[in-house]
């Protein structure tokens, strides 16, 4: 027996064949194009998302003989999707996360003194970054397609949504509890859509998904839609919610850390909705089939693994990422040199788009093992700002850090940040813990697997990192240049 988990990413989606011992049986890749039609303007073609999806799953399940017994589903997650009732196509592309076309929209939310209640009821901060303002600025630049919403014709949701009711020939129009806290519709305290957003951003509720629990018997796929099999869908989560479950970080306190371009972390805050006072974000990480809400805080690293693409693109520093660890090594710390990654602005707890990427303590000594250890520094460094952020909000203190994503193969910078955090980093041998997660949720919503804690067990730990002494000096430099890079004109 086995389970089919399908990641809807952002530039693809990854499906992945998971045995009932947690073992990665197949796994098959799809690559879906990216559209910018105006600068800062982000689109996706649901029909490619979809064929992408069909592909990748064919493959996968075409390498192995193990026979499915549920489905599993993450996603890119704020991406606004429509499509027709009827028929399933889609009116538009979809509006992407990353899309900023709503900037000044959000300002004059902003100005009408609606931030406060908004970041109150959903948990989020007022930014384009999520989908409520996509949305209201639909009703407001594409009337037709909006008077089809309105009427009933078109349905709205994320990639969740979209991908299920294709699955389901239409039959099924639902996203969970995770997906739906990420809207900025919802009432995180009640895990319902909220009445008052959805009058604040023009949303009628007749267009937007139901929402379901993160696990249990969710829908079934339509076998004439899906590869001719008929499967239950026992499993969805947004991916950085997937992630979070893949790590098995089950307990309050306990955390994860995906390192990719960015850094995502987020740490379980269990039954309590903590609403942040350090710029972080209120999430729900998954809901019990009883209806029960686990709550997450998160925070977002811009530049992670980026920061050493640059330095292989852009300064030609190193060739190929992998050599950045062994660049690093040659010397014992960075030599005072400190790298505040602000490429792309800072984002959390800082959230400056305006800073600016700051190299300091340069000499005639410096060389360039000091920059490489100086980035890797620069990483670990702004997840210690996470964490610091999320311990003040919570008043509890981390006990450890799991981690996953592809930077978390290296192993120095695994080890930096144990010594900088002062706890211990945990490494799976599945570093795409997203894929897992939803394996994970879907195997529990079948039965699978009884209860979470035995997922404890199935979740196979490579190495931990333990702190070793660590020089707070380091850190304080590196706390007084993102000051400097915060105020650089």
């Amino acid at each position: 027996m086995a389970i089919l988990a399908i990641d809807a990413g952002t530039t693809g989606v990854t499906v992945q064949v998971v045995s009932t011992k947690g073992k990665v049986l197949a796994r098959s890749y799809r690559e879906f194009l990216q559209y910018f039609p105006e600068p800062g303007l982000v689109e996706h073609e649901p029909e490619e998302i979809w064929q992408a999806t069909l592909a990748a799953a064919s493959e996968a399940i075409s390498q192995t003989t193990e026979s499915l017994v549920a489905i599993g589903i993450t996603n890119q997650r704020e991406t606004v999707v429509l499509w027709d009732s009827k028929n399933l196509r889609s009116p538009r592309k979809a509006i992407v996360w990353q899309d900023r076309r709503t900037a000044d929209l959000v300002a004059k939310l902003k100005a009408q003194g609606l931030e406060d209640q908004i970041q109150n009821i959903s948990g989020l901060k007022l930014d384009p970054y999520f989908s409520s303002s996509k949305l209201l600025w639909l009703s407001q630049n594409e009337k037709t397609i909006w008077g089809d919403v309105v009427s009933g014709q078109v349905k709205i949701g994320t990639v969740d949504s979209y991908l299920v009711a294709r699955m389901t020939s239409g039959l099924s129009h639902i996203t969970d509890a995770s997906n739906a806290s990420r809207t900025q519709l919802m009432d995180i305290r009640t895990g319902n859509w909220s009445k008052e957003l959805l009058e604040i951003f023009h949303v009628p509720v007749s267009a937007l998904p139901s929402i379901v629990p993160s696990y249990g018997l969710l829908a079934t796929t339509d076998p004439a839609s899906f590869l001719n099999l008929e499967l239950p869908i026992t499993g969805i989560a947004g991916d950085q919610q997937a992630a979070l479950f893949g790590q098995t970080a089950f307990e309050v306190g306990e955390s994860k850390c995906t390192y990719g371009t960015g850094a995502f972390m987020l740490t379980n805050t269990g039954s309590k909705v903590v609403q942040s006072r350090n710029n972080l974000l209120t999430t729900i990480a998954w809901q019990e089939p009883n209806g029960d809400i686990t709550y997450a805080l998160e925070g977002s690293v811009f530049i992670a693994g980026a920061a050493v693409q640059w330095l292989r693109d852009g300064l030609g520093v190193i060739e190929s990422a992998n050599e950045i660890e062994e660049l690093a090594l040659q010397v014992p710390d960075s030599g005072g040199v400190v790298f505040v990654p602000a490429l792309t602005g800072l984002g959390a707890p800082h959230w400056n788009p305006d800073a600016k990427g700051t190299i300091l303590g340069i000499t005639r000594g410096t060389t360039k093992h000091h920059l490489a250890r100086a980035t890797l520094d620069a990483i670990a460094f702004q997840v210690r700002d996470l964490v610091t952020a999320i311990s003040a909000d919570t008043n509890v203190e981390p006990k450890g850090l799991r981690v996953d994503g592809g930077a978390a193969r290296n192993n120095l910078l695994m080890q930096l940040q144990a010594n900088c955090l002062g706890v211990p980093v945990i490494r799976g041998k599945d570093l795409e813990s997203t894929a897992l997660g939803a394996a994970f949720l879907a195997g529990i919503g079948v039965g699978v697997w009884s209860t979470k804690e035995e997922l404890r067990n199935v979740f196979e730990l490579e190495r931990t990192f333990n702190p070793e002494p660590f020089d707070e000096q380091i850190f304080a430099s590196w706390s007084e240049a993102v000051k400097l890079s915060s105020n650089w004109k």
